[in-house]
């Protein structure tokens, strides 16, 4: 203390340094902030943003792939057993086919799926988490380039009660899609056989109070605010609409409330055309519903239960022909199926 002042410390005092170096926001050795694979919302994102951004028709984005070591050895691994096999073993298809409507099949209006949803009773809970198996299809550009197939995902997120949650990303033969994950008796899911594990991660208790992380609400009103305050940068339009609905889906495992209320909001959008019903990728009748978007260049199908209106799938294929990235207008840009 000197003349009646405290006295203040110089910046490069010793004890003002150390303090410095212990308040490290960003310490090399946490495993938060080391370098990994982007998850499947981190990838739709970024293929919508990169969509978004190319406005003339003849110039596709180039998507970039994140990949570990482990899971890029992983890939390919599965890739070798799939594509070199025996004579007496048939070639696997890695590109899927574009899922087709079943000829004959009466289309079922959309208010009606929903009122189905409303009367479907509350059997089911609301779960956090969600169990779901993706495909997307890379694109690139160049002399000889070719577009590099990504073999399709089963993901498994399990909150727990104290806030944290498990993560399980396994390839998947796509030879046998909806290959089933199990759960052990402590509550571990695990792949039956020969799945091939790309990661297993375990995140620190978090919480958010931001859509799509924050708990959905059951009524149609507040739900569809809900989905619009996903992403509040672009017009809630139907390809914004459905794309706020995938990330929902990514994160949480509706009820049967949430469902209907679900249902009631994408019959109540309008956008969504029914062209009849369909099997999905992981032989579930389905009823589809289809939409174009025309800023992409791609047609979205989202596939509902018709029992209980609840969303089992979405499917997004190419409109347009682009010779520039080897693309042919008719295929599968990605799809994800979505399960209990």
């Amino acid at each position: 203390m000197a003349d009646g002042h405290r006295t203040r410390a110089e910046p490069g005092a010793p004890g003002e340094l150390a303090l410095l170096r212990r308040a490290n926001p960003v310490p090399a050795a946490d495993p938060r902030y080391q370098d990994g694979p982007l998850g499947h919302e981190a990838e739709r994102r970024l293929h919508r943003l990169l969509h978004s951004a190319t406005p003339a028709p003849c110039r596709r984005p180039v998507r970039r792939w994140a990949w570990s070591l482990a899971a890029a050895t992983a890939v390919a691994a599965v890739t070798a057993t799939l594509l070199v096999s025996g004579p007496a073993s048939a070639p696997a298809v890695a590109a899927p086919r574009p899922l087709t409507v079943r000829a004959g099949s009466a289309p079922v209006p959309l208010a009606e799926l929903a009122a189905r949803a409303a009367s479907a009773g509350d059997a089911l809970p609301l779960r956090q988490g969600t169990h779901v198996q993706t495909w997307s299809l890379g694109l690139s550009s160049g002399p000889g380039s070719r577009p590099p197939i990504t073999l399709p995902e089963e993901r498994v997120v399990r909150w727990k009660a104290d806030g944290s949650h498990t993560e399980l990303v396994v390839a998947t033969d796509p030879r046998h899609p909806g290959r089933p994950v199990i759960t052990d008796a402590d509550g571990t899911p695990r792949t039956v056989e020969d799945g091939h594990v790309l990661s297993r991660q375990t995140y620190w208790p978090s919480w958010s109070d931001a859509p799509p992380q924050a708990r959905p609400p059951h009524t149609a009103g507040a739900l569809r605010a809900y989905l619009e305050a996903i992403d509040t940068t672009d017009t809630m339009n139907t390809p914004r609409l459905v794309e706020a609905v995938s990330q929902l889906l990514d994160n949480w495992t509706p009820g049967s409330r949430e469902g209907a209320a679900l249902a009631r909001v994408l019959a109540d959008a309008r956008g969504l055309r029914p062209v009849g019903a369909v099997t999905d990728r992981l032989g579930r009748p389905g009823q589809a519903y289809v939409y174009d978007d025309a800023a992409s260049a791609d047609r979205g199908m989202l596939i509902l239960d018709p029992a209980n209106g609840a969303v089992l799938g979405l499917e997004t294929t190419a409109t347009r022909s682009d010779p520039a990235f080897g693309l042919k207008a008719g295929e599968v840009l990605s799809y994800s199926a979505w399960m209990r």
